[in-house]
């Protein structure tokens, strides 16, 4: 497992066992969103028997549902962080009867590093909800999940746009520029629906359905945004103070715009940009 791996496995493991459910909001949103979108594709193959895979599976949330909306499934649920999977299989096993738990295998692996591995043509379904965005290598691993579908097999997911966060990128920008410094981005960038979409259509994905929604959220305060963020395993500490400014000061300009230009009555506002994307394997 490369260091970025292992810095992500840490982030997300200290978030199962802390406040990752309480504060995920988005994500359970994400993952209904996402479940919705594939109650057409339920309804239309009756009682066959898709193989599906799940991405980052987290605490089950989705899996939870997968399980109830695909009733004839054969579903591989996958984390790299131990202490999600586990936070998984626990949910499923209070919440599902024993026949719908059965029908899950849970794997603790990175899928970046696992796809290559896994046999070409074997999985109707992949799905993935919030988890795309920490793809180190998302071209050649979408490659690999398109050799993995059988003809006509559907990669169905959701994650995070350019416009996550723009007010906390704009305001960290404003504390560069005050300190009369290029602006660095903090946190992770994420690809648009575009970018998306023409990565998928070079793998070989065609019929590439987006929808884009936006979701803003209130917060008492910046810092309790920015612990709300940590409890979901993401960070925007990731850009080190340039030379010249500290860390600390830094923060606290960003903070200081923050709270002046985005507080609207009951806290301040984060927005996120959310992408939901269907796209399918060629049916020959």
């Amino acid at each position: 497992m490369d260091r970025k791996a292992s810095r992500i496995r840490r982030q997300f493991n200290r978030s199962a066992e802390g406040a990752y459910d309480a504060n995920a909001h988005v994500q359970r949103l994400m993952a209904e969103w996402l479940d919705r979108s594939l109650q057409q594709e339920v309804n239309s193959v009756g009682d066959f028997k898709p193989d599906i895979l799940e991405i980052g599976c987290g605490t089950g949330n989705l899996t939870e549902r997968l399980l109830h909306g695909w009733p004839w499934s054969s579903l591989t649920a996958l984390d790299l962080a131990p202490a999600m999977l586990q936070a998984a299989e626990t949910r499923v096993a209070a919440v599902c009867a024993n026949s719908s738990a059965a029908r899950v295998r849970f794997l603790l692996e990175d899928v970046e590093a696992w796809a290559p591995g896994a046999p070409s043509a074997s999985l109707d379904l992949i799905v993935s909800s919030a988890c795309f965005q920490w793809l180190r290598r998302p071209k050649e691993t979408l490659g690999e999940l398109r050799r993995l579908l059988r003809p006509g097999g559907l990669l169905a997911f959701t994650t995070f746009g350019p416009g996550t966060f723009r007010e906390l990128h704009e305001s960290f920008g404003r504390a560069y520029r005050a300190a009369g410094m290029e602006p660095r981005r903090h946190g992770l960038s994420f690809p648009s629906a575009e970018q998306w979409q023409s990565l998928l259509q070079a793998n070989g994905f065609e019929n590439v359905q987006l929808q884009q929604t936006t979701q803003v959220e209130l917060h008492f305060s910046v810092r309790a945004f920015l612990q709300s963020v940590k409890a979901v395993g993401a960070s925007v500490s990731e850009a080190s103070a340039s030379p010249g400014i500290g860390s600390r000061r830094l923060f606290e300009r960003m903070f200081e715009h923050y709270e002046e230009a985005y507080r609207v009555q009951g806290g301040i506002q984060a927005t996120y940009e959310l992408l939901l994307i269907h796209a399918a394997a060629p049916r020959y």
